[in-house]
Order: C-alpha cells, then sequence, then structure tokens
C-alpha cells in the first residue's frame, strides 16, 4: 500500500520506483520500505529545495544510506568475531565457545523480535557507541523516548536470555 504523501519537490512519485528497485536488491520488501522510508528522511530533512534531479537524488541517497548500514553491519561482526575469539583463546575451551555462539544467536533472534526503533536505539547506543541525545537527533525523538526504548530492549532481552537459562 502507498501511503499518502504532499508531493513537494518531486520525490514522492519515486516512492515506488525506489522500493521496487531496493527489493529486487534487497531480496526483502521491509527491508526496501525501510530503506526508503530512511530516504525520504534524510531528504526531507536536508536542504532539498536546490536539487535539479529527485529522482537521481533519492537513489544515490538510498545507496548512500544502504552502504553505511552494510559498514555498520560489518564493524557488528567484526566486533562480534573478535568477542568470541578473545573468548576461546582466553579460555581454549570449546564449549566455552559453542555457548558465546549460542548467546550471541539469542540475542539477535530476541532484537529481531522488537520494533525497529528499540532495535536501532540499542544498536547505536551499545555497538556504535552513540549518546542517548545523538541517537534522539538521528531519530527525531526525545532523550526520554530513546530511553524508554532502551529500558525496554534491555527488559526483553533480559526475559529473553533469563528463559534459556532456566
Amino acid at each position: 500500500m502507498t501511503p499518502k504523501l504532499p508531493r513537494k519537490h518531486g520525490f514522492f512519485e519515486h516512492y515506488e520506483e525506489l522500493v521496487g528497485t531496493w527489493t529486487r536488491r534487497l531480496r526483502n520488501r521491509q527491508q526496501a520500505e525501510d530503506l526508503a522510508h530512511d530516504t525520504f528522511v534524510r531528504v526531507l530533512e536536508s536542504d532539498s529545495a536546490a536539487v535539479e534531479q529527485p529522482r537521481a537524488y533519492l537513489h544515490q541517497t538510498a545507496r548512500n544510506i544502504a552502504v553505511d548500514g552494510y559498514r555498520r553491519e560489518d564493524r557488528r561482526c567484526a566486533m562480534e568475531s573478535e568477542a568470541i575469539d578473545h573468548s576461546v583463546s582466553s579460555s581454549g575451551d570449546p564449549e566455552h565457545f559453542m555457548q558465546a555462539i549460542q548467546l550471541a544467536d539469542s540475542i539477535e533472534r530476541a532484537l529481531a523480535e522488537l520494533p525497529v526503533n528499540c532495535r536501532k536505539v540499542f544498536v547505536w547506543q551499545k555497538i556504535e557507541g552513540l549518546t542517548q541525545a545523538e541517537i534522539a537527533e538521528r531519530l527525531g525523538l526525545s532523550k526520554n523516548m530513546v530511553e524508554k526504548y532502551m529500558i525496554r530492549t534491555l527488559r526483553h532481552l533480559r526475559d529473553r536470555l533469563d528463559g534459556l537459562q532456566s
């Protein structure tokens, strides 16, 4: 379902094309819609009045956001790998290694159960080291709301991880 959006600067007429392009590239319509949303937010927050080619500008912005996302994911994977390597090398215990992998998988599954903003707040604060003020600015929320998302996420993780140990 296409959202009803105002026709500002000719950007919104390219929404379906943008989603279609990124659905093919990502092979996931939900991720493509999230990317399109983030693209439109960034475009609307920028000084886009001077843009002469809205379609090209949208696609380049989406590409930049996607690349940034892949870079963050690569850093996250590298940090997880380093943490697992450290735990294995320090203990030398294969059972400890398997427990670390299972814990990482459990955390990832538990995070996937949460709304996108909860996941973003958690990753940006705990993995990327952003402050709540920086996250609030990125998401266009109050610091109080960012804190509520973090509390909700931590409670959810605690509940899921406590359930594994029982």
